[in-house]
């Protein structure tokens, strides 16, 4: 598996076959994403596992982790987070946080991010704001 970074559009079919497929693809386009910066995974080649990652001042909110379904639950979009944080250590970043489907909100407390009960629903998806403070 290889982790790089790659171009916004690069994310977005995963983004919408993974996480919002009843929607149209423009609805996982998002007005930053020329401001963030997007990492992908790939294995054989074939890009498998994609986030998107928006730096503002010290802190950091990832978006959109989504890995292609044949491809989950194989530890991917883990080492994904992990690249990504010690991508945000190297840029000084004193807080990462997301919006987390609370139905995952387990997978995140794996790499120590708390929940803040701060939740929200977005077409029927229940989520909640974690943060990890580095």
């Amino acid at each position: 598996m290889i982790i790089k970074e790659i171009n916004a559009s690069e994310t977005w079919q995963i983004r919408h076959s993974v996480m919002w497929p009843d929607q149209p693809l423009e609805f996982v386009q998002l007005e930053e994403d020329e401001s963030g910066l997007h990492y992908g995974a790939f294995v054989n080649e074939s890009l498998v596992s994609i986030v998107s990652c928006f730096i503002q001042d010290d802190e950091m909110q990832f978006r959109k982790l989504a890995t292609v379904e044949n491809y989950q639950d194989q530890g991917i979009a883990s080492k994904l987070l992990v690249y990504v944080f010690e991508e945000a250590r190297e840029k000084k970043v004193k807080r990462i946080w997301c919006n987390a489907r609370v139905a995952k909100k387990k997978f995140y407390e794996k790499f120590g991010m708390e929940d803040l009960k701060q939740t929200f629903i977005k077409e029927g998806q229940e989520f909640t704001i974690m943060e990890v403070l580095l």
